[in-house]
């Protein structure tokens, strides 16, 4: 509700400060844009994690760029077209390093899909835009849009070019490359892989999730830019990753997500007093095995056969996922986690504490 009221008033004082383009009306860019965008399900939907989000055709056929998220994982993910049209979708792959992902639209055997959509390798090859631009953000912010309702549009300005250093949470962003920073209230649940375009509405960016300033710890609105690349090391090698190659080669069945380096070992981390079953293959699920008596984990009320599934928002695939996250926390931090305790989801809180002393 706050984010809402200052919207209203950013608005309210960019229409007090520019009469002129106030006046103007942006329903003609809005008809163009929504056939282009589609509203995603999936997911999530109890306590801090969000079930619907945005995404932007890219492909007659139905493939789609969006924000990763854990929404994203589940077999019953479901796509809703600008004309209101339901249809099933799955995840193609995702890429840590730009935090997007690919899905693409099922369709029936012998049928085909013929949608509008945008080049974005053909985008990618465009100058980016400079601070002081008038934009236009489309999203499903807050599910305000479900089946055939338009999306939510909001006017703003790019406030700045630069790079991206946010965190969700714990976690730091994982993609730091180039964005743009906009004068508007838009990285809102739901409107992660929203659309980003000028007043005209031409296309320029993919709206990016909700994460804080790392510089600032203010919550930072922002899009990557469709002619991002980030650059990373791997074994004390410089690579780069475009995002036009990870929509082109990804459309194509031919793109393999970048392995992130192994973490230094930075020792174990905090106490929780989680006892995981054994880590005997290369993604085992987090399952808690045993909890040791008047740990942290017993306090938030772990049990036996619970199934770690998020923490603080992020999905743990793995038992080393859950250690590697664990390394970069300091003690009397307290984190949410959702388990899977049978049938149904649990919602925790655990604080980590010092190690106890050997005795």
């Amino acid at each position: 509700m706050q984010r809402v009221l200052f919207l209203s008033v950013a608005l309210g004082m960019g229409m007090a400060t520019s009469p002129v383009l106030a006046q103007v009306s942006f329903e003609a860019q809005q008809d163009e844009v929504n056939q282009r965008l589609v509203k995603i399900f999936g997911s999530g939907g109890f306590r801090g994690l969000t079930s619907y989000g945005t995404g932007i055709l890219i492909s007659k056929d139905g493939y789609i760029l969006t924000a990763a998220s854990q929404m994203l994982d589940t077999t019953e993910l479901r796509i809703h077209l600008s004309d209101g049209r339901k249809l099933k979708a799955a995840l193609i792959v995702v890429e840590p390093e730009l935090d997007a992902a690919l899905v693409k639209i099922k369709f029936d055997e012998g049928s085909a899909l013929e949608l509008p959509f945008y080049d974005i390798p053909a985008l990618a090859k465009r100058p980016h835009t400079e601070p002081g631009a008038w934009v236009l953000a489309f999203s499903n912010q807050f599910k305000i849009a479900d089946r055939d309702e338009p999306m939510t549009v909001q006017r703003g300005v790019i406030a700045a070019y630069s790079k991206l250093t946010g965190r969700r949470g714990i976690f730091e962003a994982p993609y730091t490359g180039d964005v743009y920073v906009i004068d508007a209230i838009t990285n809102n649940p739901g409107a992660a892989g929203g659309l980003l375009t000028t007043r005209k509405g031409e296309p320029l960016a993919m709206i990016g999730k909700e994460l804080r300033n790392t510089l600032t710890d203010t919550w930072i609105n922002y899009a990557v830019p469709f002619q991002a690349v980030v650059e990373f090391e791997v074994e004390g090698k410089t690579q780069s990753l475009s995002l036009s190659a990870f929509v082109e080669k990804g459309i194509k069945g031919e793109y393999k997500p970048t392995q992130r380096p192994d973490a230094k070992v930075l020792g174990p981390g905090p106490y929780h007093g989680i006892q995981f079953v054994v880590d005997v293959v290369e993604r085992t699920p987090p399952y808690v095995e045993s909890v040791e008596p008047g740990s942290p984990a017993e306090k938030a009320g772990l049990r036996p056969d619970d199934l770690v599934v998020f923490v603080d928002g992020e999905p743990m695939i793995s038992i080393k996922t859950f250690k590697s996250m664990m390394q970069k926390l300091r003690p009397n931090t307290t984190l949410k986690l959702e388990v899977r305790r049978g049938d149904k989801l649990q919602s925790v809180d655990l604080t980590v504490l010092d190690r106890p002393k050997q005795k």
